[in-house]
């Protein structure tokens, strides 16, 4: 028998479950918005949202419009845009994982599948879902919490090289992102980056460009719309990152385990 799972969310440490699942042979769905807010598009499922399809390190995503197209997709993940969810209860999925990173409660319940996972703060097990992945960085990095809650939001991004917030780009104010340039390219400190409703975004540290907001999805004042990487490594623009993987291992520990207790 091939599993199903329906995943909600595809940011790129969503990917990073869904390659996983992918790999390992279950037939996968993505739920995302209508315009998504993913941040870095080439690692990210939900990138088939604007162009229909994509590719991330092999794993063909395609913007599918019901359940019967997402089953006749020989071999590629499904993406529909139902950020409600609402396919969810005809699909009746073996395993449901909600990875929309919203860092709060988003309604996601244990009764909603056999097995349910949740990644990161806002969710506790076993009340809500079946299990929680940590998602911070460091020592439980990807441990599956089966009685508990993930390490609470401390809204400070992780650090690299030494760099936190300085590597973030935030919307100046409300508007759609026009970028000066593209993820992959190398970028100095004071480089202009981007405009948004006129006003300039610019890089605070050196490094490569990570991550940029598609131009067409409309951001608010504050919202992060991009990251510098000052590792300077164009490669790791176009690969999924460890962080994403070592959840996704998580994620494939509670999917094996409700397996051999039969709950599957």
């Amino acid at each position: 028998m091939r599993f199903e799972a329906i995943v909600r969310g595809g940011g790129d440490l969503a990917t990073g479950v869904i390659y996983r699942l992918w790999r390992a042979g279950f037939k996968v769905l993505c739920l995302e918005l209508e315009h998504p807010l993913v941040v870095r598009g080439p690692v990210a499922a939900a990138t088939a949202v604007f162009e229909g399809v994509c590719v991330v390190e092999g794993m063909r995503a395609a913007l599918v419009n019901s359940l019967d197209e997402w089953r006749s997709e020989s071999g590629a993940v499904g993406v529909m845009i139902d950020p409600e969810g609402e396919c969810i209860s005809e699909a009746a999925p073996a395993i449901l994982i909600d990875a929309v990173m919203a860092k709060r409660y988003t309604g996601t319940h244990r009764s909603m599948a056999p097995l349910v996972l949740a990644l990161g703060p806002g969710f506790t097990a076993p009340f809500q879902v079946h299990g929680v992945i940590e998602t911070k960085r460091g020592h439980y990095l990807g441990r599956l919490i089966t009685n508990g809650s993930a390490i609470p939001n401390t809204g400070v991004p992780g650090m690299e090289m030494g760099y936190s917030v300085d590597r973030v780009l935030r919307a100046p104010a409300d508007g759609r992102v026009e970028a000066m340039f593209a993820i992959g390219d190398r970028v100095a400190e004071g480089d202009l980056i981007a405009r948004v409703g006129g006003d300039e975004v610019r890089a605070a540290i050196s490094g490569v460009l990570r991550g940029l907001i598609h131009p067409t999805v409309f951001v608010k004042r504050g919202m992060k719309i991009g990251d510098v990487d000052p590792r300077g490594k164009r490669e790791y623009c176009f690969s999924i990152t460890d962080k994403a993987l070592a959840v996704a291992g998580g994620v494939l520990e509670g999917v094996t385990n409700f397996y051999s207790m039969g709950h599957l």
